[in-house]
């Protein structure tokens, strides 16, 4: 009869208890960072995109922060700060398109 010991420890990075494997994924990983990408490409429409990305994603971080080992916890980040940079760029470009229409109705040049 043979008897297969576990090792001692864990592999680096993995928690005790866990099972030996690489760790999965986060389930919203990916969309975290298609959302973000997405915010950035669409600047001028970032809004849509970019406040899921960034709920999201802080969300996630927060699972991830909490002791959850996700493979993916790269992307996660990546598409929060992609989230972050498109919304911030996408109000920018809102508040231009505002202040443009306020002082072109102000000055009254109109064709």
């Amino acid at each position: 009869m043979s008897y297969d010991a576990p090792p001692p420890y864990p592999p680096y990075g993995q928690q005790p208890g866990q099972p030996y494997g690489a760790p999965p994924n986060h389930p919203q990983g990916t969309t975290i960072l298609v959302l973000g990408i997405l915010s950035l490409v669409f600047c001028c429409f970032g809004l849509l995109p970019g406040i899921p990305a960034w709920v999201m994603g802080q969300k996630a971080r927060k699972e991830v922060a909490g002791g959850a080992v996700y493979a993916n916890a790269g992307l996660i980040t990546a598409g929060w700060i992609c989230g972050i940079i498109g919304t911030c760029l996408s109000a920018l470009f809102v508040c231009y398109l505002l202040f443009v229409l306020i002082v072109s109705v102000a000055s009254g040049s109109g064709y």
